[in-house]
């Protein structure tokens, strides 16, 4: 694993813990040689994870938007930065640089990107895999809303098992490392299998 993209609030939030995990985290990266792919800011979780890897030596690659650059929000001491047209361009160049996806706590973008790179892999665009690294429970509402969804089949259980979840940054990357898609199908239950007349070989 060679790179990394850190999705992450623009906020550092109310809460110390939040920034000190994104520190910890963007340390952790440069000490094992990945790079840090993430939104190209300066400021919040955004900027504190930056800053960590190139404070320990890191290479960190920023992707912006032109708008975000004309706000002055741009990181320019990153080791590049890539400004592109729009917020779709973005999502889709991150996603070409990256190997897997990490979320750090955050808001609308955040979820946004996540969940954007959840669904490609689920419809077999990727197999990239997808954590959330969480601060004292941030995320543990979300991950009860995923087991309602499976709960109440709009979520495959596989699927819902195809992320990581927790505050351990070692059992993080020794989870990505080790990482094994889910079947792209795994989203097709049987009745529907059935009514298209798919096999476990056609999909």
């Amino acid at each position: 694993m060679k790179t990394i993209c850190v999705y992450c609030g623009s906020n550092a939030g109310n809460d110390p813990a939040y920034a000190a995990q994104a520190e910890a985290l963007g340390a952790r990266l440069a000490a094992d040689g990945i790079a840090l792919v993430y939104g190209g800011g300066n400021v919040g979780l955004m900027g504190i994870v930056a800053d960590a890897v190139l404070a320990n030596g890191g290479e960190v690659i920023g992707v912006i938007p032109q708008q975000l650059v004309d706000w002055e929000v741009a990181h320019r001491g990153v080791t590049r930065l890539e400004v592109v047209d729009s917020m779709h361009t973005r999502k889709a160049r991150m996603f070409e640089l990256s190997d897997g996806f990490v979320a750090l706590p955050g808001g609308f973008g955040t979820l946004d990107e996540m969940f954007e790179m959840l669904t490609w892999r689920q419809l077999g665009l990727g197999k990239k895999p997808c954590a959330f690294l969480d601060v004292n429970g941030f995320w543990q509402p979300l991950m009860a809303m995923l087991d309602t969804m499976v709960r109440e089949r709009f979520l495959h259980a596989e699927q819902r098992d195809d992320l990581w979840h927790g505050e351990d940054i070692d059992a993080l990357l020794a989870w990505m490392r080790g990482y094994v898609p889910a079947q792209a199908d795994k989203w097709l239950d049987e009745k529907r299998r059935s009514q298209l007349k798919l096999t476990p070989e056609d999909v």
